[in-house]
Order: structure tokens, then sequence, then C-alpha cells
């Protein structure tokens, strides 16, 4: 039997149909749409969309985004908190409203996060050239804006005739639902084949069940891996994302506790161990702490378990300084598991953690990291209480210190960029594998409310707090309205030091003096922007976007907004000042920012210095032998 649909009908319909299965649990692999309609995709897609709405035949839901960067964004945060088990479709209109996915595109595929981008593309058949928003190129008839996406998509297809459909959407459920392949992915449909009818199968439309596999690694890798750990006297665990998405939380709790070695943790690791874990030591790297990065330093095995080793993670390739240091990498991809010359160990992280375990015929190692913890966390304290002076404006530790307090074990931050995820990473104190939600594979200003939403939409049994700098915030605030429309409760906290802070250490530490980071009028005698603070009242402009705001002066005031935010029904803003000066303590790492080699400026010349001195520190990892 067959049916005749449109080719955006067969679309939402097959992907209404499509489920992922692993460890026996089966959930929808396309939760639902993502769009914001117009030019392109209003008749075919949306038009898909408001029948199936209107007639409850296929079951998919569809909400309203305000920008098409973010609601990339909120797909991400939602295929983030289902373990890459469950995605979102983004469905955008042709030219600028594809193109503005890009961005989220690139973000998708950077943190391996499954996302489903239907961008629409000029007609197929070209009857119309140049329609509106064409990119036209004299040098081949078939490229568009949205060739823009290859680069950023793990799978790219532009369907040109509807009989194309099965195989470019099976093409796509493949790489969604690969753990070892997935990030974005791309399915062109130009504004006329959406509306074009086909006679499909039925077949394609039936339920299909993407089973997701736990791949266990190589046995005679196992047990080489297990011979170089045995070996060790100062091992160290580095625990990367993989080890949540993998829900392998507890086998990492067995393997730690069992072999007494200590367990730093990524950004996309936080949380992967309690934070009061006997073996854990917290944030490894440029934006982690002294402990964590001291036991690295003389560390002579490492066994990364789900990373990808940033140079966040790395200090830029300045962490581990043993000149006989040796790597054993747990990732379920080839490519991360032979970073740094590791002995690969390519499989799941649950799978991989349950078979080296046994391999290291109980070998316990015995460390000195206690009293080390003790004092770092004594530090942590100290940096939540703040300063304490009665007139001055509170520090951005003591804000963090409050949400953390605030937040139950289930509860959820999300962050992404600023000088927020280094103080967060440093001092935040994780429960949960999920309530630590920072985005710092691509860093991207503006994903903290979207991300949010999409968090939210994921477990809405979990208080969601999203802090954004102002920075971010004026990046993009939108999905406010699209949360308040959805009748989605978060907790906005806006940390309000007027600039960009991160940027504006980083210029500093290069030697450029802060230039340009700092939201103030221009001085039209010196050129720069020197001038008094921008008059800018981002808890009005969150109100005026249907949010619920409580401005707070102090800490206290903090306290207690939070308490009536988390009573409250619906999407409330907290808005709070600080003095961006105060810092949290020092990592003890390094991050490589390159200086201007030559300059007449005293402060860059310094910086440049100081760089070289921090780049003998840098080590290429390239040991010989068996691999």
């Amino acid at each position: 039997m067959k049916q005749r649909l449109t080719v955006g009908q067969a679309v939402v319909r097959f992907l209404a149909n499509q489920w992922t299965e692993r460890d026996g649990v089966e959930q929808r692999a396309v939760a639902g749409f993502l769009g914001i309609l117009g030019h392109g995709n209003v008749a075919g897609i949306g038009q898909a969309l408001l029948q199936a709405q209107r007639t409850g035949s296929p079951d998919m839901p569809f909400r309203l985004a305000r920008n098409e960067q973010a609601m990339v964004h909120t797909a991400v945060g939602y295929t983030r908190m289902r373990n890459r088990l469950s995605a979102m479709a983004c469905t955008a209109s042709i030219g600028p409203g594809s193109t503005n996915m890009l961005t989220g595109a690139a973000l998708a595929t950077v943190n391996r996060l499954p996302v489903l981008l239907l961008p629409s593309d000029v007609f197929a058949s070209r009857a119309s050239s140049p329609v509106l928003q064409e990119l036209e190129d004299p040098r081949a008839g078939d490229v568009s804006v949205n060739d823009a996406f290859r680069p950023l998509s793990r799978f790219f297809d532009r369907i040109q005739r509807p009989e194309q459909l099965p195989h470019a959407l099976l093409g796509a459920m493949r790489v969604l639902t690969d753990p070892v392949e997935t990030g974005a992915v791309t399915l062109c449909l130009p504004q006329d084949l959406q509306t074009e009818a086909y006679d499909y199968p039925d077949e394609l439309f039936t339920k299909r069940v993407w089973h997701v596999p736990r791949q266990a690694p190589d046995p005679l890798a196992v047990e080489r891996a297990a011979a170089v750990i045995r070996g060790a006297q100062r091992p160290l665990i580095i625990a990367g994302g993989g080890v949540i998405y993998s829900e392998a939380s507890a086998a990492l709790d067995r393997f730690a506790r069992e072999t007494g070695i200590p367990v730093a943790d990524t950004q996309a690791g936080k949380g992967a161990l309690s934070w009061d874990h006997p073996n854990a030591v917290g944030g490894i790297g440029a934006t982690g702490n002294p402990v964590a990065n001291r036991l690295a330093r003389y560390a002579d095995v490492v066994i990364g378990v789900g990373t990808r080793y940033s140079d966040f993670t790395t200090g830029s390739r300045t962490a581990f300084q043993r000149p006989d240091v040796r790597f054993v990498n747990l990732n379920v991809t080839g490519f991360d598991a032979g970073k740094l010359s590791a002995l690969p160990l390519v499989g799941d992280a649950r799978a991989g953690l349950n078979a080296l375990l046994p391999a290291l015929h109980g070998r316990r190692f015995t460390g000195d990291f206690g009293d080390d913890v003790a004092a770092w966390r004594a530090a942590v304290d100290h940096a939540y209480r703040g300063r304490g002076a009665p007139g001055e404006l509170p520090t951005q530790a003591e804000v963090i210190g409050v949400v953390n307090e605030a937040c139950g074990a289930r509860d959820v931050v999300v962050q992404a960029a600023g000088s927020l995820p280094g103080d967060l990473q440093r001092l935040w104190r994780a429960r949960d594998p999920k309530q630590y939600h920072v985005e710092y594979g691509y860093s991207c200003m503006g994903f903290e409310i979207a991300g949010a939403l999409g968090i939210k939409l994921a477990e809405p049994g979990r208080e969601v707090f999203a802090l954004v700098g102002d920075g971010s915030y004026l990046m993009m605030a939108q999905e406010i309205v699209t949360a308040v429309a959805e009748g989605v409760k978060l907790i906005v906290i806006i940390v309000e030091n007027h600039g960009f802070a991160s940027i504006g250490g980083l210029s500093e530490q290069v030697g450029s003096q802060r230039f340009g980071t700092e939201y103030r009028y221009r001085n039209q005698r010196s050129g720069d922007y020197d001038g008094p603070r921008l008059p800018v009242d981002l808890a009005a402009n969150a109100e005026s976007l249907g949010a619920s705001v409580i401005r707070c002066r102090s800490i206290a005031d903090l306290v207690e907004g939070i308490k009536q935010a988390r009573e409250a029904e619906r999407l409330t803003v907290l808005h709070i000042e600080t003095d961006p000066a105060p810092s949290a303590p020092a990592s003890e790492s390094w991050w490589e920012v390159p200086v201007a080699e030559v300059a007449t400026l005293h402060s860059t010349r310094d910086a440049r210095a100081e760089y070289l001195a921090g780049k003998r520190d840098q080590r290429h990892h390239l040991r010989p032998g068996a691999i």
C-alpha cells in the first residue's frame, strides 16, 4: 500500500514514527519541532505541522521559536538532557532564516549532540530564479546559502526530487542515533519540493526502532590498558561528558572506590561524581582548581573517560608535565580515544569501565590528596561568603554560592560563556549528573536562556536556573517570549557587570588594557569607550518580554528572590549587579592566547614575555611504542 503525501507531510509522518532504544528503554527519536515559519516552509513543512496538529495524526508537537539560532540551542539543551537518545527538529525559512541556524549547527557538532535541521531551500525547478533571498553563484547553478551547512554537519543532503526523500531520511536517522557520528544533521528542502506530492510506501511510516548499542572495547585492548594502569604510581582519571551520556556514573563510582584513583572532571563531565565523593578532586585545566591540576602535573598515567581533551582541559597541553606520562583513553569514538598518543579503548564509557575494573586484578592506589581537597573546599566556602563589607557590590562567586545552595540535587544550572563558566567549574558543587549544564565546547554567548528552555522541556520536573551575564543576555534573550508563550517556568538570573568581564580580563592578560570590553559611552575627546556607563535596564527589558522580574540590590535580596521564584508558577527573572573586579581563586593552570609579537605598548610587551614563559611548558605527548 502507498500513501499520497506531500514531501512536507511525509517528513513529519516519518519522524513521528522513529524511536530509539538503549538498555530496553524506548523513547521518541524526534520529540517535536521547533520552528519559525516564513517564505520557504510555511506552505510545506508548516502546512504539514498544522495538519498534524488539527487531526492529531501524526503526533508531532510544534513550538514557535523567536530566533532560529536560539531554537537550535533549545534543541541542544533538550538532547543533552536526554543523553543524546532523543532529539528535536528545527525548521526555518529560506535565506536568513536558514543561515541563522549555522551557529547552532556548529555548536551541536562541536559538542557531538544530535539535532535535525531542516533549512528551506530555493526552488528545485528553478522556474522563477532568482527568487527572494536566493544567492546566485555564476560558477554553479546548484549552490545556495545552505551549502554553508556542509562543513558544520555530520550528515548533509539536499533533496531535489520526492523519491529521494526515503534515502535521505534514513541516512539522517542513522547519524542522529549513532553516538560516534552524531552532531548536526541537515536536510535541505527546496520550497517547491516541500509541497509536491508522491506515492510513498506504507513501510516508510511504520514504527522504526533505532537500537543504540553499548559497544564494549576490544578485550586485548582492555588487557593492555590494564597493564599500563597496574604499573602506575600516580594515576588520575579525567571524567568527560561521555560518562554522563552513557549513564556511567555508578560504574565510575565503583571504579574509583575500588581502585582509589582520584577523579577530576571536565566542564561536560562535572556531576559524573558528586562533589563530595571521596575520590572527587573537582575541575581540571584552565578553568579547574589547583588540586586537580597539581595531581595532573605529576600523574604518570592519565585515564581519560569520555573526554575529547579540549585546550581548557589540558591547559593548552601544559597540564601533564611528567616526561614519562602515559594516557589511556576510553571513548566511544576512535578519534578521541587516540588523542595524546594514548592507548585507545574504543567503546561505551559504562561498558568500558565495567570491563577494565576486573582486569586490574584488585590493584589499589593510595593517594595523599585528601588534605588538599579539604583546603580547596574551605577556599570555596570563603569565596561563597564573599567580602562581607556593607555597601560593596557582591562578587560573582557570591552569586554562584547562593544559586548553588538554592539548587536541589535534581535542579539544573545553565551557562555557556563569559567569566561564569570558569568560576562555575571551579566553585560549583554538583550533586547529580544532570545538575550542571555548561555548554563549553562552543561556549556560545546567548545559549543560556534558549538552552534552559530545552532542558525544561526535556525534564519538566526539574527547576532550571539560567545564569546569564549582561553580554550574553544582550546577544539573545528572545526565547523568554517563547517560554512565556509555552507556559514553561524558568528562573533566569542576570548577572550585570556592565560589559564583557571575561574578555576584559583576557584583554588585560594579553596587554590590551581591557580595550572595547565595557558598556560605556564613547568619549569624544579620547575616542575610547571610557565615558559614563550606559543607562541600559536589562530588568525592564526582561519585563517587556513577559517575564516576572525581581530586582536584587544585595545578596540577601537574591536569596529572598530565589525563594519567590521557586514558588512562582511562571518564568521569573532576577537581576543583580556585581563587581567585575574580584575573581575566584586561581586554577594554577594556563591557557594559550597568542600575544602580539611586536608592539609599542609596554603592557603588550610584558604580556608577550609572560606568554612565551607559559609556552615553555607545552608538551606534544608524542610517546613512542605500541598503540
